[in-house]
């Protein structure tokens, strides 16, 4: 009994030993986040996001093990809600293996979400969020690769004022950040063209749209601008048509989703929308990401999984920068977030090289104008209409 009581206290301490020497070896951890709704009405958005910047991680794993790093990801559902992804905010900025985030969907909720990960350096690249004050408040921490609602909107407005003719227009949006201030830089754009806007007003209606339907019947617009999301917009077309109202409906990147069409039926057509997300037919490089997203997640890559992509691309240059300039080593936050905004990228993206104005604005940014109409097989389907570039200057 005591021969074995040793032989056993002697494998014992050889197999501690063993993982003492694994654990010495261990790589170090660094986790890059993505926050967007991954459930709710705009969840087909935020997937796309969350899938593509694991697309992302995984293409450039094996960069960060050769340094002997760890490169793990880690998504976090905000629900498109600020309260929710305030929450996730605080969870983000206590984990200390994460370094940087890409994100959010919802303007609404990266503004808070960006000020709750301030104070820890935490680094967001966002794919989506086009509302200026995302920027305009100075944040070392904020960028994103998309255009901004003031050159959204406008180049919205632009389209149904001169290219549909409108002359009298009924402006609505959904109360949100996002919404309100794309139909805002809408209407003022609108108005400088000579358009006439007969009435201007916020609806969170999600499902009987027939008293603001009663009202622009009423007006006599020949056209509808609606800043919000296609869970919203999808319903409204479809009670709008139905009514029998035809006039165009005009919006933003908030109705980019193959969602829109399933919601909207028949009344789909004749939506237009302007998209800071590229349709995937104007982006041949992305084909290859398309087949293997398609293969990986059962579901179409689309647009803004095209900038989630490109998004999590710059964060991963951003740290491998950071670590390099670190001496190989684990890098701060702070470091981090200063790699990212100095990041210039071309090589390896679907969208055009993206450098960063002292904002954290993309220096020049494509928008795209799309069309619902009549595919060649007879389907409701998109189409491109038009491309608008638009610059952003050093600031």
């Amino acid at each position: 009994m005591k021969k074995l009581g040793r032989s056993t206290l002697t494998l014992g301490a050889l197999s501690l030993g063993v993982l003492a020497l694994g654990s010495a070896n261990a790589a170090t951890v660094i986790k890059i986040a993505s926050m967007s709704p991954l459930t709710g009405s705009s969840s087909d958005l935020g997937l796309q996001i969350r899938n593509a910047t694991e697309l992302a991680i995984k293409d450039n794993k094996s960069a960060f093990t050769a340094l002997g790093f760890d490169l793990q990801f880690v998504a976090y559902d905000d629900q498109g809600d600020p309260t929710t992804g305030t929450a996730n905010a605080r969870r983000i900025a206590a984990d200390n293996s994460i370094l940087a985030m890409v994100g959010t969907l919802n303007s609404g909720v990266v503004i808070p979400s960006s000020e709750v990960l301030a104070p820890s350096h935490v680094a967001i690249v966002s794919p989506a969020n086009t509302n200026p004050k995302v920027t305009d408040r100075g944040l070392a921490n904020m960028n994103r690769i998309c255009a901004r609602d003031d050159s959204q909107g406008p180049a919205g407005a632009d389209y149904l004022v001169t290219n549909l003719k409108a002359k009298r227009v009924y402006v609505l949006n959904d109360k949100t950040p996002y919404g309100q201030g794309l139909a805002d830089a809408a209407e003022a754009f609108m108005k400088t063209k000579g358009a006439s806007v007969v009435s201007s007003e916020g609806t969170e209606e999600k499902s009987d749209f027939s008293s603001i339907i009663g009202k622009i019947k009423a007006s006599k617009a020949d056209a509808i601008y609606f800043g919000g999301l296609y869970g919203q917009v999808g319903p409204f077309s479809k009670q709008l048509r139905e009514a029998g109202v035809s006039i165009p409906l005009m919006g933003g990147d908030g109705y980019d989703s193959p969602d829109l069409l399933s919601l909207g039926g028949a009344g789909a057509k004749d939506i237009y929308f302007t998209t800071v997300a590229p349709p995937l037919t104007a982006v041949p490089a992305a084909r290859v990401l398309s087949s293997r997203y398609n293969a990986a997640y059962k579901k179409p890559l689309a647009g803004f999984g095209i900038m989630g992509y490109d998004s999590a691309k710059v964060v991963i240059t951003g740290v491998l920068n950071a670590i390099k300039a670190n001496g190989n080593k684990l890098p701060t936050r702070t470091q981090v977030e200063t790699s990212i905004r100095g990041t210039k990228l071309s090589a390896g993206l679907l969208t055009g090289t993206i450098d960063f104005n002292s904002v954290g604005d993309r220096t020049s940014a494509k928008m795209y104008i799309i069309q619902v109409k009549n595919s060649a097989a007879g389907k409701l389907d998109f189409s491109t209409a038009g491309t608008v570039t638009v610059t952003s200057s050093k600031k």
